[in-house]
């Protein structure tokens, strides 16, 4: 009886609580007629590739990373901005900023792990603390020494703020800059998912049950993935974006986020109610702060990022209207226009002679 129910929750919550990256139960078959994309289009979004690279963590996990490096660019000297990425997608999610920002500085992306092209970890690793624990990883093995810039998308973001609550020594020592995307400090639990709240409250209850049953019976879930649906593609544009986007993005989302297993998706979604990070805002006092947000995020609302600004009051707080959780897909111009304006206020508070700028190592 008890895994009836829970097979059943899992049909509902997965839909509305595992896509909080996107809307993770798309069908990996797109329902025909509703998105035409562009082959040619398509074939740019997400081909961008640097020099690859990896890192193997004490438990044996391995992450995949990427790493673009400018002509000119001076290591333990020039800034190196490190990307992490959301729940469910991979770093190609940074595909506009990545071509926008290669020439500034040294960019190293990569998949946390069970993403994209990294190993999934032992079980009980995949959490937002380890995930902290991890990026410190990436940055000894990629980015050992000058400043630093660390931008975050959802748990990527939460991510960051693991880090700065692990390693508070290397933000005040290092960290130059901080982007803020669509993310939480805290408080997820009661994030209404756009729905009635009575339904939030039952779908939040639901999770704990949902999670072990989506490990168990991945095989019953991965088949009703296989089956398209209009409600399904519904639900994931409901989820992703906050106004019309280009086929081609909306297919270049489905995609990304089909490619995580599900057992993944359940093992991460009991974390992100219990993520509570906002002591560890205290480390990015005196570091150049960006938090930006769609005005139409269901998944990570305003309020969230209005509560960061409230713990990091010096940070710069932007809101972009009609723009959903996705909004570097969204709304690549402006998402690129804020990361080049916050890395050159970056590079001025180190030295505001600096073109590249230059900090401790």
């Amino acid at each position: 009886m008890a895994e009836s129910f829970g097979l059943k929750a899992a049909g509902v919550i997965a839909a509305l609580v595992a896509g909080a990256a996107a809307g993770v139960m798309a069908e990996r078959r797109i329902v025909g007629d509703q998105i035409r994309s562009d082959a040619d289009e398509r074939a740019k979004l997400g081909s961008l590739r640097g020099e690859p690279g990896r890192v193997v963590l004490p438990d044996g996990a391995e992450l995949h990373v990427e790493v673009d490096t400018p002509d000119g660019w001076r290591e333990g000297v020039d800034p190196t901005i490190v990307f992490s990425h959301g729940y469910a997608l991979n770093h190609d999610t940074w595909h506009f900023q990545r071509e926008a920002m290669r020439p500034l500085a040294r960019l190293v992306f990569w998949d946390q792990r069970a993403h994209g092209r990294s190993a999934a970890g032992p079980a009980g690793s995949h959490t937002i603390d380890q995930l902290g624990h991890d990026l410190r990883r990436v940055i000894a093995e990629f980015a050992p020494e000058g400043p630093l810039m660390l931008v975050g998308h959802s748990m990527g973001g939460m991510t960051v703020m693991s880090l700065a609550a692990s390693y508070p020594q290397l933000f005040a020592q290092r960290v130059i800059g901080v982007a803020l995307i669509g993310t939480s400090s805290g408080g997820l639990a009661e994030v209404p998912l756009g729905l009635p709240a009575p339904v939030a409250k039952v779908a939040h209850r639901l999770a704990p049950v949902v999670a072990p049953t989506m490990i168990r019976r991945k095989d019953l879930i991965d088949a009703s993935r296989e089956r398209a649906s209009d409600l399904s593609l519904i639900l994931t544009k409901r989820y992703s974006f906050g106004s019309e986007v280009p086929p081609e993005v909306a297919q270049f989302t489905f995609d990304m986020i089909n490619e995580t297993p599900i057992e993944v998706v359940g093992e991460f979604l009991p974390t992100f109610d219990r993520h509570d990070k906002r002591t560890a805002l205290e480390a990015l006092h005196g570091i150049e702060v960006l938090v930006m947000v769609g005005r139409d995020d269901k998944m990570t609302p305003p309020d969230h990022s209005f509560e960061i600004i409230r713990r990091v009051p010096h940070g710069e707080l932007v809101v972009l209207a009609e723009t959903g959780h996705m909004l570097m897909l969204e709304r690549p111009a402006e998402v690129n226009a804020e990361l080049i304006a916050l890395f050159e206020r970056s590079l001025r508070s180190i030295d505001p002679e600096a073109s590249r700028g230059k900090g401790e190592s």
